[in-house]
């Protein structure tokens, strides 16, 4: 035990040693908090008036290996001992997400007072104890009502009703809510639901997506991007004509970002490359910033995408006062031209692009340490979109779900990534918080309850649902706390928190 403790020991301070920086090192108003949304922790999924969301839907239909967020982590009830925990860690912010079904249990209509309840005793609890609350409206949860009315987002309809919510939302927390987002990852959202079929609400159509009843993949994600950007920028204008200049808040919007890197340096792979960014990232952002999707797009999706009037350019356009990034990794990019030939496309096809995932040196299962693909994202942010002010939402590293409290691979992700940040800052990129994803393990949008990005693990097993904290949760709190983070400060780091049992014999350190 004793030479795993030294030998580990070494590592840690060979790692530390080579970036070392401080709390200290960051601007006094940058934010550092940790982010999760309401269906993955929340739980209480049919209590206090709540109806179900299209994720409930999703999950209950088998899709997340059985597993669905009915009870989840039970934040819904263990709120007021999550905020302690926050608190204690030292969080400066934390951001989480409304659930639409639980306030407005149809979507629109009747408004739940339980729902309204509920989220106003969280934010009392959050500012309370000093910790800013950073709010999503929307994070992947639309309330199944409007699907089935309507389809939800691939129509129209949802801009008023979306205007609605949130509306109700300014009003009733605005007064101690100072960051809004709108919608989580407006491209994963529409790939994943209305491409592939693989997350809610599971549109596709063949041979494109999987298990999909209904759907067109090769219309309904830009059919639903479209309309999600519109009903952005109708609840953007609502704010800021009706409570900004009151509240004094901001208001965003959030996307996924990879890097993307040229698998090699031919024409072909660097062409294919800039493509991806304009698919993923500028799909989003060049209607926010310039009024109209790119040229690439249009030409590749043609007559499938819809085109904006001038009202709703003038309405999506400069609708922002932030943008929130979701970052985790990079991807290698091939050129893949075979797929522009085909009769049906879907948004893939018309990437005409193959990814390939860059591997980590220790396991296939945790995202490789690469702080230099979320500088890479800052930089290409201030390059082609004015260095917009721009919050990192989300940033954390995947384990499984049962591993040790001694989550080693976390600490180093963490460490290289806010070290990578301070250096983007310092070349000028507007940023202005870091949110670590998650705080507590959660339900996980892609594979349910087999992978772990908590700080605080969270046994499925213990009838009360225990938090745990992990080593990183240690290495968190002593970087908000400014205490030292290399030679002795790690050391004692690592006799008072590294060498543990694995988490199913581990008592709670609390």
């Amino acid at each position: 035990m004793l030479k795993l403790f030294l030998g580990i020991t070494l590592l840690a301070l060979t790692v530390f040693a080579a970036d070392n920086f401080s709390r200290d090192d960051f601007p006094s108003d940058f934010v550092f908090g940790a982010s999760t949304s309401a269906y993955q922790v929340e739980g209480a999924a049919d209590q206090d008036g709540r109806k179900p969301s299209i994720w409930d839907t999703f999950a209950h239909a088998g899709n997340m290996h059985g597993a669905n967020g009915d009870v989840a982590s039970d934040v819904y009830h263990k709120y007021k001992e999550d905020v302690q925990l926050m608190a204690a860690m030292g969080l400066e912010a934390y951001r989480f997400s409304i659930s639409w079904s639980r306030v407005i249990p149809d979507g629109k209509g009747p408004v739940n007072p339980k729902g309204l309840e509920y989220y106003n005793n969280f934010i009392n609890e959050l500012t309370s104890h000093g910790i800013e609350p950073h709010v999503t409206l929307h994070h992947n949860d639309l309330p199944q009502a409007l699907e089935d009315d309507y389809g939800g987002w691939i129509s129209q309809n949802i801009v008023k009703d979306f205007t609605e919510y949130a509306d109700l939302c300014f009003r009733t927390f605005g007064d101690r809510v100072k960051y809004w987002t709108t919608v989580n990852e407006i491209n994963v959202f529409a790939l994943g639901g209305y491409d592939r079929g693989i997350l809610p609400p599971q549109r596709c159509s063949s041979p494109f997506g999987v298990n999909c009843s209904r759907g067109n993949s090769s219309t309904e994600p830009y059919m639903a991007t479209h309309h999600i950007l519109l009903a952005h920028g109708s609840a953007a204008r609502l704010y800021r004509k009706k409570y900004q200049d009151r509240q004094h808040g901001f208001i965003g919007i959030n996307i996924f970002s990879y890097w993307f890197v040229p698998l090699t340096n031919t024409v072909e792979d660097v062409t294919a490359t800039e493509r991806a960014n304009d698919f993923y990232v500028g799909w989003i952002l060049n209607p926010l910033v310039f009024g109209d999707y790119p040229d690439i797009i249009k030409k590749n999706a043609g007559s499938r995408i819809p085109a904006f009037t001038k009202a709703e350019s003038n309405l999506v356009k400069g609708s922002y006062d932030f943008l929130g990034v979701n970052c985790y990794n990079a991807l290698y990019v091939k050129e893949n031209p075979r797929t522009l030939q085909m009769e049906v496309r879907d948004v893939n096809a018309d990437m005409a692009i193959e990814l390939k995932s860059i591997q980590n040196d220790t396991s296939a299962f945790e995202f490789p340490v690469t702080p230099w693909a979320l500088q890479k994202v800052l930089e290409y942010l201030k390059q082609k979109y004015d260095n917009p002010p721009v919050f990192i939402h989300e940033n954390g590293q995947r384990t499984r779900r049962n591993s040790s409290l001694v989550d080693w691979p976390r600490v180093k992700y963490l460490h290289g990534y806010i070290g990578g940040l301070l250096d983007a800052l310092r070349n000028g990129s507007n940023v202005r918080g870091y949110f670590v994803w998650s705080f507590v393990d959660a339900f996980e949008l892609l594979d349910g309850y087999e992978s772990s990005y908590g700080l605080y693990y969270i046994g499925l097993d213990d009838p009360d649902l225990k938090r745990k904290p992990k080593l990183s949760a240690y290495w968190y709190s002593n970087f908000l706390n400014r205490r030292s983070l290399t030679s002795v400060g790690v050391i004692e780091l690592l006799k008072n928190s590294f060498i543990l049992p694995p988490v199913q014999q581990h008592q709670s350190l609390l």
